[in-house]
Order: structure tokens, then C-alpha cells, then sequence
């Protein structure tokens, strides 16, 4: 049985992460989605929410469950006994990051390969960070992200002491 796991912050998730998750969870016996609780981000929304959103985005898929971590993503893996780090490339610019990340995963714990799956081309705009800015500025996200999460989304930034997400991408 292969066991992998997809790493990331997951704030939030969109269409794009649960179509890597979708195809990763075809290919390998059990795909554990591993949602990040350290990273040095400022988040929208808390593990346990992320955690939550997650686990309603992917109902449908049986071999998939959800957990969270903090530690390196190869600890993670060794514990749950995960032969394979499955990444999602969207497009050019992913690929120098994912390259060092994949060799930096390597010289820590050569026993676990890391597999990098190319987005669907209608998902290569997509980021956290883009569907953050539309959703702060009232657009629409609907195609973009899961209807639970657009909800999420739309009452996060309705809260009174709503996060200030940097608009430099679509206001200018």
C-alpha cells in the first residue's frame, strides 16, 4: 500500500488544491491532506477551520483523510509511515521553489519521493493569496472555491475586526 501526503497551509482551500488532491488520491492507496499549523504566514483562519474546510471539500473522495501538523513535513511523513510528498506545480515560476523544497526533502529523509502534479490550466491563476484579495474586496469567488469556503470567506471578512489582506494584484 502507497501512503502519501499533501502538505500546505490550505488558507483556504479552492479548486485547485482539490483537483491535485482529486487526481493524487487516484493514483496512491491513501492520501493524507496535512494541513500546516506553523508556518510563517499570517493566516485567515485558523488549523482547526482549515482542517474543517478541507474535510467538507473532500467528502467524496474515501481514500482521503485530513489531519494537521507542525514539523517538518518529513517527520510528518515518517510518522504516519508516508512513502511519497506529493506538491502541486500551477505554473513557471512554482517550479524553482518546488525544486529546492523537493531537494532539501531529499537530503533530510531519501526513503520518502516527492511527486509534483501540474495543475489543470483553468486552476494556474488560482492562489490562497488571490482568492483572499477577491474575496476582500467583495468579487466574486464562486468559481474559484468550494461554496462552504466562499461562505467562510464572505463572513470572515463581514467580522468587525476583519484582516487587512494587501490588495496590490487586482486594485491597480
Amino acid at each position: 500500500m502507497i501512503r502519501a501526503v499533501y502538505p500546505g497551509t490550505f488558507d483556504p482551500v479552492h479548486y485547485g488544491h482539490v483537483d491535485i488532491i482529486q487526481r493524487a488520491a487516484a493514483i496512491f492507496d491513501q492520501l493524507i491532506v496535512a494541513v500546516y499549523d506553523r508556518p510563517q504566514k499570517n493566516l485567515l483562519f485558523s488549523a482547526d477551520d482549515r482542517v474543517a474546510m478541507l474535510e467538507t471539500a473532500v467528502a467524496g473522495v474515501p481514500n482521503v483523510q485530513v489531519d494537521n501538523y507542525d514539523c517538518l513535513t518529513v517527520d510528518y511523513a515518517r510518522a504516519k509511515d508516508v512513502q511519497v510528498i506529493v506538491r502541486g506545480l500551477r505554473v513557471f515560476s512554482d517550479f524553482e521553489f518546488e525544486f529546492r523544497l523537493a531537494l532539501t526533502n531529499q537530503r533530510l529523509a531519501p526513503e520518502v519521493e516527492v511527486v509534483s502534479l501540474m495543475t489543470r490550466e483553468e486552476h494556474t491563476f488560482l492562489s490562497a493569496t488571490t482568492v483572499k484579495e477577491v474575496a476582500s474586496l467583495n468579487g466574486d469567488i464562486s468559481s474559484m472555491v468550494p461554496p462552504h469556503v466562499g461562505e467562510a470567506l464572505r463572513a470572515r471578512f463581514l467580522e468587525p475586526d476583519s484582516p487587512i489582506v494587501p490588495t496590490n494584484l487586482l486594485r491597480d
